[in-house]
């Protein structure tokens, strides 16, 4: 296999989402409450599609589970990662996501859910709900039992290029107005602390999960400390974003006038276009891609040329 996978998005609607994924990146959405575009997934709950070449019509997950040549040979059960686009019209709930051990134990699925962010847009005044302010768990099931929200949660503001990082064990919500790239391990497991004590989509009040939320919180709180190296190779500008146990993500920016670039890939990459347009050429074909465009380039293509003012985020797998 010598060439990329381009992906169809997967879409989903959500309580809180709005038309932003259409707005920004043209995609097809069913309503104006759509919240996530999984745009690399080989999730159980929303696997892409190929949509070139010799795997045209096949899932990521199918792909992972039949011809892992594609991914390096790397070894697991599940698809290790999940690219989304999310849009938040409205508040997400806040909630807290379980690490590897607890997510087995109690779910028994092999992720947890470490997590990052790359905002994208934001309105005036948009926040995250980042941490809380309880010293010991005792004070923190105290405060989620008198309801004291306001003084619980922490908010933070953030602006387009900001970077978060969200271990497991963060307790953490994206507000209204944050339009924003997640690239996650490969884990949908939720536990809900509050969710503005308002209806679901059937009507009803969704479920909140307080134990589990407060038996998998990091307490206290601890800022994760982030280094963003920044430096130019000929023609590109990398941002290393980060780089921690599971994944590794780095911004790319082409430069405006740059004729092409030439590329060595050394294990699979999951790329996303953020920004602009170009093309991807690899030893087979051309490929134009162009802002909300999603693929993966396998470990197959040892070689591959990018052309155009394209802004990409690569996310890869971190290897010891």
């Amino acid at each position: 296999m010598n060439d990329i996978l381009l992906l169809n998005p997967v879409l989903k609607e959500k309580i809180w989402g709005g038309s932003k994924l259409k707005e920004h990146f043209g995609y097809e959405i069913s309503s104006d409450q759509t919240g996530e575009c999984w745009g690399i997934s080989g999730h159980g709950n929303g696997t892409n599609t190929v949509v070139n070449g010799q795997f045209k019509g096949k899932s990521v997950r199918q792909l992972w589970e039949n011809h892992r040549e594609l991914f390096d040979n790397e070894e697991g059960d599940e698809f290790p990662l999940l690219v989304k686009i999310i849009d938040a019209q409205d508040d997400l709930s806040v909630q807290v996501h379980p690490d590897d051990q607890y997510a087995k134990e109690h779910e028994g699925y092999a992720f947890g859910k470490t997590e990052c962010w790359y905002i994208l847009d934001s309105e005036p005044g948009a926040e995250l709900v980042l941490g809380h302010s309880a010293n010991s768990r005792e004070e923190l099931k105290q405060q989620v039992n008198e309801k004291k929200w306001d003084e619980l949660f922490r908010r933070v503001s953030v602006k387009a290029g900001d970077f978060v990082y969200v271990p497991s064990g963060t307790v953490h919500a994206i507000g209204s107005g944050v339009l924003l790239l997640e690239i996650q391990q490969s884990s949908d497991i939720t536990y809900r602390f509050y969710d503005y004590d308002r209806p679901g989509q059937d009507g009803k009040m969704r479920e909140l999960h307080i134990d589990d939320s407060i038996a998998c919180s990091m307490v206290p709180h601890e800022d994760a400390k982030l280094d963003r190296p920044l430096w130019k190779e000929e023609g590109l500008v990398v941002e290393q974003l980060i780089k921690e146990d599971y994944f590794t993500v780095h911004k790319w920016t082409l430069e405006k006038n740059l004729g092409s670039l030439k590329r060595s890939n050394t294990s699979y990459q999951l790329v996303s276009v953020i920004d602009g347009a170009g093309q991807i050429q690899t030893e087979e074909s051309v490929h134009l891609v162009k802002k909300g465009d999603h693929f993966i380039i396998p470990s197959g293509v040892n070689h591959y040329e990018l052309t155009g003012d394209l802004v990409l985020v690569v996310s890869e797998t971190t290897k010891n």
